[in-house]
């Protein structure tokens, strides 16, 4: 079964769409103030609070202090953090020292080559995500380069309603996550997030 992660929400409208729909993951651009997406780790606590059992919230984080996203772990605001800056090995390996509950780690990576598949591979982060050039910019890369993934990953970048069904089909990710393609005049809006939870629900149908 492919799993979905509806990322970006950042109003409490947005929450109430998400309980409503069921994704599996609900994601939040924590303290990175260049995205118009960025809501600040009291908002994420406050959105996070809102959701129903059962959907795991997400810390989508560009090098943040370690300690910022392990108290976010610890206290239970996320379950989930998603790495989408330079973090290293070293930068992973602080996180686990000081996350003292059980999470899920994910380490985004932009794929223009071949070589960031292999840098991709070997991330020590419990699952990978991969993506084109900087999240969030609605852009699709190169899916054949997915051929010599040999891990489970999520698929991000440039999906929708047009492709969505044709990633599952075609590259077979663990999970897809969308942003961009979820909003109208900037917001999310609750029939795009349906819409593609219903895609992914039949592909998984079939």
């Amino acid at each position: 079964m492919t799993k979905i992660k509806l990322c970006g929400m950042s109003r409490m409208e947005d929450i109430a769409a998400v309980n409503e729909i069921r994704p599996d993951f609900c994601g939040f651009v924590i303290e990175v103030p260049k995205s118009r997406r960025n809501v600040s780790a009291v908002q994420a606590e406050t959105l996070s609070a809102a959701l129903v059992s059962g959907i795991v919230p997400v810390g989508v984080f560009v090098n943040a202090p370690v300690n910022l996203v392990a108290d976010l772990l610890n206290r239970g605001v996320i379950g989930a953090a998603q790495l989408h800056g330079q973090e290293d090995e070293a930068y992973i390996g602080r996180l686990r020292e000081k996350t003292k509950v059980e999470m899920l780690l994910i380490q985004a990576f932009s794929i223009r080559t071949q070589e960031d598949v292999l840098r991709a591979n070997k991330s020590s982060a419990d699952l990978i995500l991969l993506d084109q050039g900087s999240g969030g910019s609605g852009q699709a890369f190169d899916w054949s380069l997915t051929d010599t993934v040999d891990r489970p990953f999520f698929l991000a970048g440039g999906l929708g309603s047009k492709n969505l069904a044709r990633a599952i089909r075609e590259i077979k990710p663990w999970a897809v996550d969308l942003s961009s393609a979820l909003e109208t005049d900037g917001y999310k809006d609750p029939e795009k997030m349906r819409e593609a939870v219903q895609i992914v629900l039949c592909e998984d149908a079939r």
